[in-house]
């Protein structure tokens, strides 16, 4: 309970009256201080700060306006719902950036934010709008960083579907406003210019034309102040950031046609342009209105995810809750037809759950006590009730998109490429545009400021700009679809060059849904008693060949000190004797056999061997069904002339066996995790290598490789080492990944033929004074929309 005030705890002084709602009852405060940053907690909807915060918030002096929110998230409370803590222990965050329109101004927010001290990684996407920052909170405050990108011109907060909804729809519903203004007083300009390109007035009636050109410039006033507004704030940024943007030659064509107007109709001498300015305001924010929707239909599917989690959850007592405020250990209950609120494991009930939207996969699965769920997936036909093992920001959900956010900021050398290219443009844009003016000047001085403004306008390079963001933001949102998690920024890239397959076999080619077959004891012990040691032993393992043994454990651990040698087994000691289990070399510990009647002359006939004190007591012959798709997965490689290797911990006539049915030729057995990465560090250097594995023991060739892909069956080590995590269980998604990702090479190598081309051939043709102004205004949205629109193409 908080004694005094009700934000800062310190006393309140007398006759002092300030107060606030806040959790629906009337709260008094010591100062004005305490009351604006308790107002604006309140009507940031952050009010779950004030309901599990631990301890009173520190004295609150008074502050700029534009500061009280951003100092809020300094609040430890209120970071738990969006800051995330790396394994550097780095704080890290995603953050929705309102403002951003081309590389430019992605370039000099990173700019100015790497510059102070603490900052990690900052990483802005322009097609999300959306930017990845990683940093030391030790050093540098979240508030001082959001601060200075808002004093950068650039709002930013913390990424929420939701909000970021409402603000899409805010900035198109402003965009639509200024869009109106200008194509209504567009269509009055041109109407009034009609008479002036005719030259109907004769010297007589001077004063007419001279009246018509005061109409047109109140009339396309409005549409330079407001309708041109955005250009202006972006190109302001720019300069003030010292950077060139898209927007600058933009802008500039806008001010100096409509100044030299104003001067020409204050005169009487010269031309005026206003049509024009009208016409360009007009085209270019059509331009951009269509851009920003197609851009936005590209993010949608991975944010969308995040919809599918329920706004309410149903507690077991029966009490409904808002589903972001649940904890772990809650427990809820799950109707038939509902979504899961949350990450957690069954605990009561069974069902079958539709998991599409993570694994891409439309058959329902079977889901019964004890097995885990996650939030956003559909329940099918069963009640069930499931204990939260995950808070809402740490959701599987929310991990994937996270993840995905991490490879789309992570750029491909080609998209860093285009970035520097599109910058260093604009440059050259302003001088040639500069030289064409002075060159018009001597030799057509009336048509100067006409082919100036073509040649700012028509070579804007916007659609360089969105060439490849766009392209990866689509492909990567059709991998989501697939069921492939991509956790780095270069799977796409390196996907295209592989040329050799590495192949895991237990749980990769096959189930992994193994089955113990046989069990043959050797000496005095029962086969009950055998099972129960290599049970307990398996209990310190995280492998499929682990499973056939859980039925067999013990109520209470047996061993003590069990050491887990990956790729070979597992030692253990129990009443000062020491067991094994694990490959036949291993287990007898390069002793000879002894103490049984007939020598074991074939030592592969077995999967999993068991002794004491070096001496063998059992075998187990295991199973593991091969996957459906295994072969034609093979198959494919084969037939794109990718060659494949099956490197494998079993013993080679298991493994060969396997080779066989899929077709494999290269086949490397009884492989440890190092022997497994020495074999990658022979390979020749021309190849490009593609692991696929999901155990421990393929954790370091997974991380060697050039690219890795583990499956989600697998152990968590596997899959913090892969490139790509495969979510569902098809493995034939791979090929169609590769297919992807050779699409994607093309579409943006189509997107930067096309947005060079058009700039080197309109370069030429404006620079000779033979395009007009609208023509180019076109010309240059029509650019930017055909690549957005090539790149929608990955969305099939």
């Amino acid at each position: 309970m908080i004694q005094g005030c009700y934000h800062c705890g310190e006393p309140i002084p007398d006759k002092c009256e300030f107060s606030v709602e806040v959790l629906g009852e009337s709260r008094h405060l010591c100062c004005a201080g305490c009351k604006a940053v308790a107002t604006m907690i309140v009507e940031n909807d952050l009010t779950n700060y004030y309901e599990y915060r631990t301890q009173p918030a520190q004295k609150t002096d008074l502050i700029p306006n534009h500061l009280k929110t951003l100092l809020l998230y300094d609040h430890q409370d209120i970071q738990d719902d969006f800051v995330s803590e790396n394994a550097q222990h780095h704080k890290e965050i995603l953050l929705s950036v309102d403002g951003v329109s081309c590389a430019a101004c992605a370039w000099l927010i990173e700019k100015q934010l790497y510059k102070q001290s603490g900052v990690i990684t900052v990483e802005v996407n322009i097609t999300t709008h959306r930017a990845l920052l990683v940093w030391d909170d030790s050093l540098i405050k979240l508030s001082q960083l959001l601060t200075i990108m808002h004093q950068l011109g650039y709002k930013a907060a913390p990424f929420e579907v939701d909000k970021q909804e409402q603000q899409y729809q805010q900035t198109m519903r402003h965009y639509l406003y200024k869009l109106g203004v200008a194509g209504i007083a567009t269509m009055q300009v041109m109407m009034l210019a009609i008479a002036l390109y005719f030259d109907v007035f004769d010297k007589h009636e001077n004063s007419f034309r001279h009246y018509l050109r005061w109409i047109s410039l109140f009339i396309t006033t409005p549409v330079l102040l407001y309708s041109a507004l955005p250009f202006y704030l972006n190109a302001w940024r720019n300069i003030k950031g010292f950077t060139l943007g898209m927007d600058v030659p933009v802008s500039i064509a806008l001010l100096c046609a409509y100044s030299a107007s104003i001067y020409a109709t204050i005169t009487d001498q010269g031309e005026v342009y206003f049509e024009s300015i009208s016409m360009f305001t007009f085209f270019l924010l059509l331009g951009r209105f269509l851009e920003m929707r197609a851009r936005r239909h590209a993010t949608a599917i991975s944010a969308n995810l995040l919809k599918l989690i329920p706004t309410m959850a149903t507690l077991a007592s029966g009490e409904q809750v808002a589903a972001k405020t649940l904890k772990e250990s809650d427990v809820v209950t799950v109707l038939p037809g509902e979504y899961l609120p949350a990450d957690g494991v069954i605990i009561q009930g069974s069902t079958t759950i539709d998991e599409s939207m993570l694994t891409g996969e439309s058959i329902a699965v079977k889901r019964s006590k004890n097995a885990h769920v996650f939030a956003g997936t559909l329940n099918g036909n069963g009640n069930i009730t499931i204990k939260v093992t995950h808070n809402r920001k740490d959701t599987f959900i929310s991990s994937i998109i996270r993840l995905q956010d991490h490879a789309l900021y992570s750029k491909p050398k080609i998209a860093v490429m285009a970035d520097n290219v599109a910058r260093y443009f604009v440059a050259v844009i302003l001088v040639v545009a500069l030289m064409t003016w002075l060159y018009w000047q001597v030799y057509r001085p009336q048509d100067a400021l006409w082919i100036t403004l073509a040649v700012l306008v028509a070579t804007c390079p916007c659609a360089l700009s969105l060439a490849t963001p766009t392209a990866l933001t689509c492909s990567t949102s059709s991998l989501g679809r697939l069921g492939l998690l991509v956790r780095r920024g270069h799977v796409l890239e390196t996907l295209c060059k592989v040329n050799h397959v590495i192949v895991d076999k237990t749980g990769t080619l096959t189930e992994g849904n193994i089955q113990l077959v046989t069990t043959t004891v050797f000496g005095q012990y029962s086969t009950s008693d055998v099972l129960t040691y290599a049970a307990e032993l398996e209990r310190y393992a995280n492998h499929p060949l682990t499973k056939p043994f859980l039925p067999y454990q013990a109520q209470m651990p047996l061993f003590n000190s069990v050491e887990n040698i990956v790729g070979y087994g597992l030692s253990g000691i129990i009443n000062n004797q020491q067991w094994r289990i694990g490959k036949y070399e291993f287990v007898r510990h390069h002793q000879p056999y002894l103490g049984h009647p007939t020598d074991i002359e074939y030592s592969d006939a077995y999967s999993i061997w068991l002794s004491c004190e070096n001496h063998i007591v059992a075998a187990f012959k295991l199973e593991d069904p091969l996957r459906q798709d295994s072969k034609q997965l093979i198959d494919s490689f084969k037939q794109q002339g990718i060659k494949v290797t099956m490197l494998t911990g079993d013993n080679s006539i298991h493994a060969q066996r396997v080779a066989k049915q899929v077709n494999i030729d290269n086949l490397h057995a009884n492989m440890t995790p190092m022997s497994k990465l020495n074999f990658l560090k022979k390979i020749p250097a021309t190849d490009v290598s593609l692991m696929i594995g999901d155990g421990i023991n393929d954790a370091p060739i997974l991380a060697g490789s050039h690219l890795s892909i583990a499956l989600s069956s697998g152990t968590d080590i596997a899959k913090s080492s892969a490139d790509m995590v495969l979510l569902g269980n098809n493995l034939l998604s791979i090929i169609t990944a590769r297919q992807l990702a050779l699409r994607t090479r093309n579409i943006i190598r189509e997107n930067l033929a096309w947005a060079l081309g058009y700039n080197l051939i309109i370069l030429p043709l404006a620079v000779a004074g033979l395009v007009a102004p609208y023509i180019a205004v076109i010309g240059m949205s029509a650019s930017s929309i055909i690549v957005v629109s090539n790149s929608l193409r990955l969305l099939r």
